[in-house]
């Protein structure tokens, strides 16, 4: 009797610790994250009366939105442009990773704290640097013609789309490389060797037992990468100019300067079920080529 109540003392011990220990968490998600989703579905179906909350209920909103071409096309702009800025990144980022895993050794710190070290800056400072660097007077113009390669500077470099997927996919960076690193390390080492007694050749076995099992890794920096470049707005006012204009610029106007949260908040709902269907065609990607270990 005694070990059997001293038993169920301690269990009821543990579920009040591991509910105190995930109330200041639950509170917040609820508080925060879950208010927050309300408030903006209840806002998108509201009618502009100029009152912060609207008048009335309709879908007018989402019919506009669906009916007017110029959202559809950026909406597709910003799919395109997140797309490229996806690509580009877990491209470029996965070589990066593989010599963390597999080549670094005694530099992976070293290297691991220069890929965590824009972390320390401003997202708008490196957003700016950018900016400097592609100017009509900036820094590449300046090179290119100390260089003689051109004669005078070219207007091709900023306000364009190419250089927000290239700002863009240098300040995502580090969240692609970490994700995959973490795939590649987390590979078991006897794999690689038993595909090495087998007599596969390094591309072999890289193709047949790493890149099958880094999968994972991949598609995750994918989405890190992808949910946040949809809605930035930031990053095509500064550097990309009128002709890439994204959702996110539209959702942060009617939030400003056009003064219709309704119809700003309608516009966020359209973005979030756009991410939720990519989210879910990866995570079907994810079923269908996750680690095979």
């Amino acid at each position: 009797m005694i070990n059997e109540s001293t038993s169920s003392g301690a269990l009821g011990g543990t579920r009040i610790f591991r509910g105190a220990m995930l109330a200041p968490g639950t509170i917040v998600t609820l508080a925060l994250v879950l208010f927050a989703l309300f408030l903006v579905l209840f806002l998108s179906i509201r009618i502009n009366d100029g009152s912060l909350l609207g008048a009335g209920a309709s879908l007018q909103n989402f019919i506009a939105i669906l009916t007017d071409p110029l959202y559809g096309l950026v909406v597709l702009r910003s799919l395109t442009i997140a797309g490229l800025v996806t690509l580009a990144t877990v491209v470029t980022a996965y070589p990066v990773a593989y010599y963390l895993a597999f080549h670094a050794g005694r530099r992976r710190s070293l290297i691991l704290f220069l890929v965590t070290l824009p972390f320390w800056t401003s997202y708008l400072l490196r957003v700016f640097a950018w900016k400097i660097v592609l100017a009509y007077n900036g820094v590449l113009n300046s090179a290119l013609m100390l260089s003689g390669l051109t004669s005078e500077p070219s207007t091709l470099f900023l306000n364009t789309p190419s250089a927000v997927v290239l700002t863009l996919a240098h300040a995502y960076a580090p969240f692609a490389i970490l994700p995959i690193f973490v795939a590649l390390d987390t590979i078991p080492k006897s794999l690689m060797e038993a595909a090495a007694d087998l007599g596969a050749r390094p591309f072999t076995t890289f193709r047949r037992v790493i890149l099958p099992n880094s999968m994972p890794g991949v598609l995750s920096a994918a989405i890190v990468v992808f949910v946040p470049t949809v809605g930035d707005y930031v990053t095509p006012a500064l550097v990309g100019g009128p002709a890439s204009t994204m959702i996110g610029s539209l959702v942060q106007a009617q939030f400003g300067k056009a003064n219709d949260w309704p119809f700003g908040a309608a516009l966020a709902v359209v973005v979030m079920l756009v991410i939720l269907a990519v989210v879910l065609i990866v995570r079907q990607a994810d079923r269908m080529f996750g680690s095979r270990t």
